[in-house]
């Protein structure tokens, strides 16, 4: 009976071994494209500032200025409500998604 025992501990202290070492993820790497800074123009400048940004930053300063203006909609939070800065960067529409905002954005960007 010993031996059944020392078998089921010796199962048990083998097995954190090996989630040990399935639980060391890799680190990604962070694709520099994306970290290149681009030059908004005018229009979108009005909104972001004109200053070079990487991509990232710019679409987090226009969340930050639509937040900050209370633009998202209250019923549908994938609406966003246009002011006048915005009709001029969303090509004057008066409401766009969020993924539509994106690709309004790139428009202008350099």
């Amino acid at each position: 009976m010993a031996t059944k025992s020392t078998k089921k501990t010796a199962a048990k202290k083998a097995a954190p071994k090996k989630a040990a070492k399935a639980a060391a993820p890799k680190k990604r790497k962070v694709n520099p494209a994306l970290m290149k800074p681009v030059q908004p123009d005018d229009v979108l400048g009005a909104v972001v500032g004109t200053k070079p940004a990487p991509r990232g930053q710019i679409t987090k300063k226009l969340w930050d200025y639509i937040k900050k203006n209370g633009l998202q909609d209250a019923k549908n939070k994938r609406q966003i409500n246009a002011d006048d800065a915005l009709k001029a960067v969303f090509g004057g529409k008066k409401s766009v998604t969020m993924f539509e905002m994106t690709k309004l954005v790139s428009k202008h960007i350099k």
